[in-house]
């Protein structure tokens, strides 16, 4: 097939937000413990952290990590996980079903989060939780000193604050699994009082209120309208999560970008009608701060334990390139998705995994969140594309290439992403730079496999990699590059390289 694509540099869509390229650590599962935390380890450091992981988590540019939860959320008391560890207790964590030990809080992960060279997108508990506690935590967290919780806070052995900026009021609340559920009009009232508490008590920080925890959800988009119509005054970005599988069919697997889009769209016409009903000047910016493939259907009952093995997808390579269709869209809503979060980011549905006492190994999709969170920071273009259609028995027709195209003038290049997402034929591609004097292609990567199932291992960590591409000249200003079939693409051009 035949595709073309302009870019014209003052198409512009949006400037990226570097917290585009975020994550996400819960306690679930072995995230945490054996995840990032396990003392005894071969690479710990004095405080139990896993070196190794750090070193995989700092190598993908991570710029905020949302933390504690997740459902895990909803039942949490923050007050558990502070003080001398012999004191901290032992709970029930009835979200999961595990035994959470409360070895690791809010003060051993901001340590964490300083290692590891990321900031923290904090949570506060909506379910259990009051606005009063959220209050508290941020207090805790960002008050000088001179109160009963800042002065806690240098008790345990932080004098500084931790000035977080960014943080969730709530997890998921219309999903009837969340502890203490709640409808829209009932959440959106304890949202607006919690917002208020917390900004209160610091004025500099911007918060997050729950949108649609999936677009299949029966209250989707009406949980958003009214929620926002409760707190629009005073939320800073509404969030929304979206998960993939593959249910059997790879077309309709490969082609879930068109879903996610979809779901931007749709959250973003909700935002903005709310603005235009509370007649604001203020533009409501979307907080994607959980995205994935998750194949939910393989969730299995487990006893009661610590760090249960549990949602520990193993992914391979058709679930690299879903996600680097799910990359791409991201980084096309530029202009109003500011936010976004892997979710997770150890072990948990995961690109890092590791073993305890062992080693750890980077997933397939480690690569594709690599490449964006690298190279894709600054200017999002809108190119002129034309490319074929492909049927799908889900969405109809889409594209069967996709791109996305990101101008970094500080660095003065341009980053072309592209999926191919047709399993059998080449897309014969034409790339208009003619907008940019004197381009070059200095880099380029492929992704790609006669076997779309090959996954990673601890003892064979680079059966699925990207390999380097042939660099191809320009024909004044335009490359001709093939696309393999199944393929995630990138290639980076140097702007006025004469």
């Amino acid at each position: 097939m035949k595709t073309k694509v302009t870019v014209v540099k003052d198409f512009i869509k949006g400037q990226v937000d570097d917290n585009l390229f975020s994550s996400f650590i819960e306690h679930l599962g072995r995230a945490v413990y054996t995840g990032i935390y396990e003392p005894g380890h071969p690479t710990a450091d004095e405080q139990g952290f896993r070196k190794d992981v750090i070193d995989l988590v700092k190598d993908l540019n991570v710029s905020l990590v949302r933390y504690p939860g997740g459902n895990f959320l909803s039942g949490y008391n923050w007050k558990d996980g502070i003080g001398p560890r012999d004191k901290r207790p032992v709970r029930l964590d009835r979200a999961w079903h595990t035994i959470e030990t409360n070895q690791v809080g809010i003060d051993d992960f901001y340590d964490w989060s300083k290692k590891s060279g990321t900031q923290i997108l904090g949570a506060v508990n909506m379910g259990t939780g009051t606005p009063q506690d959220a209050g508290d935590i941020v207090e805790y967290c960002n008050f000088p000193g001179g109160t009963y919780w800042s002065d806690l806070r240098a008790q345990n052995g932080h004098k500084d604050p931790y000035d977080i900026k960014y943080w969730c009021i709530g997890n998921e609340m219309d999903g009837p699994w969340q502890i203490c559920h709640l409808d829209a009009n009932d959440y959106g009232k304890k949202a607006l009082e919690a917002a208020k508490i917390m900004k209160w008590t610091d004025d500099s920080i911007k918060v997050v209120v729950c949108g649609s925890a999936t677009s299949s959800m029966p209250t989707y988009p009406e949980w958003d309208r009214i929620v926002l119509e409760h707190t629009y005054d005073i939320t800073d970005y509404i969030s929304i999560h979206r998960y993939f599988e593959n249910y059997g069919n790879d077309d309709d697997f490969l082609a879930s970008f068109y879903d996610m889009d979809q779901f931007i769209t749709t959250c973003t016409a909700t935002c903005d009608y709310v603005k235009a009903l509370k007649r604001s000047k203020k533009t409501m910016y979307l907080s994607f701060d959980e995205w994935n493939v998750w194949y939910q259907q393989k969730q299995e009952a487990h006893p009661w334990q610590e760090a249960p093995r549990i949602l520990e997808d193993n992914y391979s390579l058709l679930d690299a390139l879903v996600f680097g269709g799910m990359a791409i869209t991201l980084l096309n809503h530029a202009d109003r998705v500011r936010i976004a979060c892997l979710a997770q980011l150890v072990n948990v549905i995961a690109p890092i995994f590791t073993e305890p006492g062992k080693g750890a190994f980077k997933q397939s999709i480690y690569y594709p969140f690599q490449d964006v969170s690298v190279y894709g920071r600054g200017t999002v273009l809108s190119p002129v594309v034309k490319t074929e259609k492909k049927v799908t028995g889900k969405y109809g027709e889409v594209p069967a290439v996709i791109f996305s195209t990101v101008y970094n003038e500080e660095k003065n290049e341009v980053t072309v992403f592209a999926l191919n997402s047709s399993k059998t034929e080449v897309s014969e591609t034409e790339i208009d730079l003619l907008s940019f004097e004197n381009t070059k292609m200095i880099y380029r990567t492929e992704l790609f496999g006669s076997d779309l199932n090959v996954k990673n291992s601890l003892a064979a960590p680079d059966s699925v990699k990207p390999v380097a591409g042939k660099l191809e000249e320009s024909e004044k200003g335009t490359y001709r590059v093939t696309l393999k079939p199944a393929s995630w693409n990138v290639m980076r051009f140097k702007v006025n390289s004469l």
